[in-house]
This record gives structure tokens, C-alpha cells and sequence, in this order.
């Protein structure tokens, strides 16, 4: 939710027009592609690391049932 704020927030300086835009829309690129990126990094790593993680967890023994 940080992040898309921060997203929408920083789409005024990538997209602006007028005087003094062509400082600002660079930086309003790196703002919102790197916000962007980040968040997808984020969304698909964190699922991966903890699958890898979760290998390494000790399973509880499992013993046969008595009749």
C-alpha cells in the first residue's frame, strides 16, 4: 500500500508538461520504475525463499499406528 502511494505520488513527475518537465521527468521515470520493480521483485522472491527455506524445516517423525 506504501508503495503504490509512493507510485501515484511520484506519476505527476513522470508525466508533467511545462516549464521545467524535462529535469523533473527523469527523475519522476527512475522514481516510479524503480518503485515498480522493486514491488515485483518483492512479490516473487519472497514465495521462492521461503519454499527454499521451508526444505530445510524439521518434519515431525511419523510413526505407524498400533491396532
Amino acid at each position: 500500500m506504501t508503495t503504490m502511494a509512493a507510485l501515484l505520488g511520484g506519476l505527476p513527475l513522470a508525466l508533467g508538461s511545462g516549464t521545467g518537465s524535462e529535469l523533473r521527468r527523469p527523475l519522476g521515470i527512475a522514481i516510479v520504475g524503480g518503485l515498480f520493480f522493486s514491488q515485483v521483485l518483492t512479490l516473487f522472491t519472497t514465495p521462492v525463499i521461503y519454499l527454499a527455506l521451508n526444505r530445510f524445516a524439521k518434519k515431525p517423525a511419523v510413526t505407524p499406528a498400533h491396532d
